[in-house]
């Protein structure tokens, strides 16, 4: 019989701005109570791919994304209560700042009863320190405030003019000195990707134990108290409905340095669904394997479109697979690749797929990001968009993704033969139903 309740230790780490150091304290944190022998669940706010790589690795266990939008309420849910089942600690990583979104990190920690710690960087502020935390942990009545993090704090003076300056309901529970070697890489879209860097973060992770085990307040080193987690009916419910949505099918997931914008929970989504899930390589292998579907995910094609294009096999393989129209979905970086010619951040050019028409090139800072819905044919799949190239003369639209708070149309979305292809990188568990369309190409008429 299912249990009705669980109950685990869990801490949410939230931040009145990005850049505060969450993802570094969090993965320290996975990692020093992993060292413990505690299994520690780690989830990821919003529609992030590089933290949860980061995440994965520091904690040893699979990381997946918690979006009351991209997701929805029950789902977030179950997968809380599922974690809750195994793990002898849950924590989560906000985005941005605790109040920032629709629906922010604070309206999700609120909805499920998980406790706060602020992470800040106090470099250049001490009593001000203290009153902005003592201000966000007061702002809703409906959050709780387990305490601050004060990150790059220089000495125990500047330590104890914080901590002397909180009010008693607010504990400071790290005092964290400045050390770069504890920092995480980065790039152009965000965090390196963990599997360039797998060596270099083991060490950087070691350190971040030895870091936090330094910090004069030990609050943050002792499990916080219990949350308890209820399962959603609903959720059960709509997992039974499309769990033979793709039974027998093969579907052939491109996975490498180029491609690996993957969230974990899609590719759950497929396997309930009954797919079999097999992975392969545009930059190396010669051949695609066997499958009735294709996914081109995205990811950096744009730091690889030589080597991309150099493999010409895996180009007529996959041009070859489109005539076929089997299903075809391409996202972002997989869209760039199904384009004729891709432009880099040098200026070359590159002959790509050309299993859409159109050219794709990068274009410094600027970009575009954001959340939206996909407005398909099959039915509507909501995910976000988040890119920095442009991309012309490409056929007429079949629809345009619905912006989650803006009337004007969001990214365009392509179908040809069993093809659909866009900038938006959509989240499957948000509608199975049309997400095994799309692989079932549904829409060849089109």
């Amino acid at each position: 019989m299912t249990a009705t309740v669980a109950h685990c230790p869990a801490l949410f780490l939230t931040a009145p701005a990005s850049n505060q150091g969450k993802t570094t304290i969090t993965a320290a944190l996975a990692r020093y109570f992993t060292h413990q022998g505690k299994v520690v669940r780690v989830f990821k706010t919003g529609p992030d791919y590089l933290d949860p790589q980061i995440l994965a690795q520091a904690s040893k266990q699979p990381v997946e994304q918690l979006d009351i939008w991209m997701a929805g309420d029950d789902y977030c849910q179950d997968k809380l209560y599922q974690a809750a089942q195994v793990a002898d600690l849950i924590l989560v990583e906000g985005a941005m700042g605790m109040f920032d979104g629709e629906p922010s990190s604070a309206d999700l920690a609120a909805r499920f009863g998980i406790p706060m710690a602020i992470v800040m960087d106090v470099k250049g502020m001490a009593q001000t320190a203290a009153a902005l935390a003592t201000g966000l942990a007061n702002f809703r009545d409906d959050v709780k405030v387990a305490g601050l993090i004060a990150n790059r704090c220089g000495s125990e003076r500047h330590a104890e003019l914080i901590r002397d300056a909180l009010p008693a309901n607010l504990p400071l529970l790290a005092t964290l000195k400045r050390d770069e070697e504890i920092c995480l890489p980065e790039r152009h879209l965000g965090l390196v990707q963990a599997e360039e860097v797998k060596d270099e973060l083991e060490v950087r992770f070691e350190a971040a134990v030895e870091w936090l085990k330094e910090t004069r307040d030990d609050g943050l080193l002792t499990l916080p108290a219990p949350v308890a987690f209820y399962p959603a009916q609903q959720q059960e419910e709509s997992n039974h409905d499309a769990a033979s949505a793709l039974k027998g099918k093969t579907i052939a997931v491109a996975r490498d340095a180029a491609f690996s914008f993957i969230y974990d929970a899609n590719l759950i989504a497929l396997k309930n669904m009954g797919a079999k899930v097999v992975f392969f390589s545009p930059l190396t292998d010669q051949a695609l394997p066997e499958a009735d579907a294709l996914w081109l995910p995205g990811g950096y094609p744009e730091l690889h479109a030589k080597a991309l294009s150099d493999n010409t096999a895996m180009r007529a393989a996959i041009h070859t697979f489109y005539e076929t129209g089997k299903g075809i979905l391409a996202e972002c970086g997989g869209m760039l690749y199904s384009l004729d010619d891709l432009t880099d951040l040098d200026d070359a050019c590159y002959p790509m797929v050309g299993i859409l028409p159109g050219q794709g090139a990068m274009r410094g800072k600027r970009g575009c990001q954001g959340m939206q819905t996909a407005v398909l044919p099959q039915g509507d799949i909501r995910g976000h968009a988040h890119h920095r190239s442009r991309s012309a003369n490409t056929p007429e639209p079949v629809g345009y993704g619905r912006r989650q708070r803006h009337p004007a149309p969001g990214e365009a979305i392509y179908q040809q033969k069993g093809l659909t292809a866009s900038y938006l990188h959509l989240f499957f568990p948000s509608n199975l139903d049309a997400t095994a369309k799309l692989f079932l190409a549904s829409h060849k008429a089109h």
